[in-house]
């Protein structure tokens, strides 16, 4: 990423990345104590998937920082040892939008089955959907490590990389390449059909005599911000494909200021919204927020009891 951008550059990029993401690791970091700090939190089916993505946006978010500034300072690492940050961005990476699409049903459940809600989302059954979303995205992991097996390391005077680790400099062999575009279409895909499906069970149900229309309009406003939020989190996945595309017909310099601007807003910018979207909208998690990013001063507002529906 560092390739023909001089010092001055490289002082500036790694400044306007670095100070946004620490600012915004903060937050989430906060975010996740204060999820992990009342009993209401840990024993809420919601909450614990917002922790769940939460936990999933800041690995990602400080493995990618991480990526960003060896590159930058053009320090080359081994095979191995970028292909173990490549691989465990990749699964926090595929986390988030995965952590979603269950949120969303679990929101669709809310109000399409309210009888049948607390029965079905129990705090195992979140666990255990939690589970398989890691299970799933390591397996996807385990696929891309058997497919670098077909390269020929034996063949190499040095395991250490002639370019900045990455994930586009980790496709070793085309067919690697092939399989990350067909995943990512899957993924985005599957997901996006999920959460619109259930943000039109939720317009259905909504217009039922039966339903709670103030829950109803609650979780629809929730599974549009569940939408963007995919969105954002899926174009994420796209990072690589779209940079393939790009390198045929720009030049070399032009492609790494590319990457530069695709970073901040395709890579970071998506991690650094779950906790202020969920943080300043939820009623019960904004006092105790405030309360810890304030470093426990006193506040005049006091906390609120669990909104559960909302």
């Amino acid at each position: 990423m560092a390739v023909g951008l001089g010092l001055v550059e490289r002082v500036m990029l790694t400044t306007l990345t670095t100070v946004p993401c620490c600012t915004f690791f903060f937050i989430n970091v906060t975010m996740l104590f204060t999820l992990r700090s009342k009993l209401v939190f840990r024993e809420t089916s919601r909450y614990i998937l917002l922790y769940n993505l939460l936990f999933a946006d800041t690995a990602q978010m400080a493995l990618s920082q991480l990526l960003y500034i060896l590159s930058i300072g053009r320090i080359m690492l081994t095979y191995p040892v970028c292909g173990t940050l490549v691989m465990l961005a990749n699964i926090t990476n595929e986390v988030s939008p995965l952590t979603l699409v269950v949120m969303s049903l679990e929101r669709y459940v809310a109000v399409c089955y309210p009888l049948r809600h607390a029965a079905i989302i129990t705090i195992r059954n979140t666990a255990v959907a939690i589970i398989v979303i890691w299970a799933f995205c390591s397996l996807n992991v385990l696929v891309r490590i058997i497919l670098l097996l077909n390269f020929p390391f034996q063949d190499l005077e040095s395991l250490k990389m002639n370019s900045f680790c990455s994930t586009l400099n980790m496709f070793l062999v085309p067919v690697a390449a092939h399989y990350d575009k067909v995943y990512t279409c899957f993924l985005f895909i599957s997901a996006g059909m999920a959460v619109i499906s259930s943000y039109i069970g939720v317009m259905v149900a909504a217009r039922s005599a039966a339903t709670d229309k103030a829950s109803a309009r609650k979780a629809r406003n929730t599974l549009l911000l569940h939408l963007v939020q995919l969105g954002l989190s899926l174009l994420s996945t796209m990072h690589n494909p779209l940079l393939i595309a790009i390198s045929k017909i720009v030049t070399r310099i032009v492609l790494v200021r590319i990457q530069n601007v695709f970073y901040v807003f395709i890579i970071i910018l998506p991690r650094c919204l779950s906790a202020l979207i969920y943080g300043l909208r939820d009623q019960t998690i904004r006092p105790f927020l405030v309360y810890y990013l304030c470093c426990r001063l006193k506040l005049s507002v006091a906390p609120t009891k669990a909104d559960v529906s909302s």
